[in-house]
């Protein structure tokens, strides 16, 4: 016994999203059946809008409808700061926490030869130009902390060592409450790495 097309056509779409497999893509067809005419209709209208209507900013690669983001629109940020990210979701993380207040840029990826990700194959280039024409201070590398993120930084930081921008980079280590037993060792090697006077 099979589902009807449509409804199977349906899963299978849910399944095209990441960490979504076949129950939770099942659950999510079947409760789309039960949602008011409405919701279904904002719903099939959202998709297609996210397709057609959000770009990347010109200036920071960030997610927008218009060609450069709110964040690049406004004049009240510090211009001296610019922190970079690997994709737009990172800005968003920051944003909320609502301290910093300077400007952004996405570098879309990592390096990593391994998987065929050379430093061409992402962002650098014009980061690099940003960073030159906009006159940027500092430069703070919020990559996630692993390998391919430390490859990054490290390749980003030898590029402006002729300048005179400041490159700093977040800290990473243990995080509060946790157990070191349960900490990996780049963790704690990271950690051990950034530790500060108290």
């Amino acid at each position: 016994m099979h589902y009807p097309k449509t409804i199977q056509n349906l899963i299978e779409c849910f399944k095209k999203i990441p960490g979504i497999g076949e129950k939770t893509a099942e659950r999510y067809a079947l409760a789309i059946l039960n949602l008011d005419q409405d919701v279904i209709n904002l719903f099939s209208s959202s998709i297609l809008n996210t397709k057609t209507k959000i770009k990347r900013c010109s200036i920071c690669n960030n997610l927008s409808e218009d060609d450069i983001c709110e964040i690049c629109k406004n004049k009240n940020r510090n211009k001296d700061l610019l922190c970079v990210v690997e994709d737009p979701k990172s800005i968003i993380l920051f944003e909320k926490i609502g301290t910093f207040d300077g400007y952004y840029h996405v570098i879309n990826g990592l390096i990593s030869p391994l998987d065929g990700v050379n430093p061409e194959d992402i962002e650098i280039d014009k980061l690099i130009d940003r960073i030159k024409n906009d006159n940027i201070k500092e430069v703070i590398l919020a990559v996630k902390p692993s390998i391919e993120g430390e490859t990054t930084a490290l390749y980003i930081s030898k590029l402006l060592k002729p300048t005179d921008v400041i490159v700093t980079k977040i800290a990473h280590g243990v995080p509060l409450g946790t157990d070191i037993d349960y900490v990996d060792s780049l963790t704690l090697e990271l950690a051990l790495e950034n530790r500060k006077e108290v």
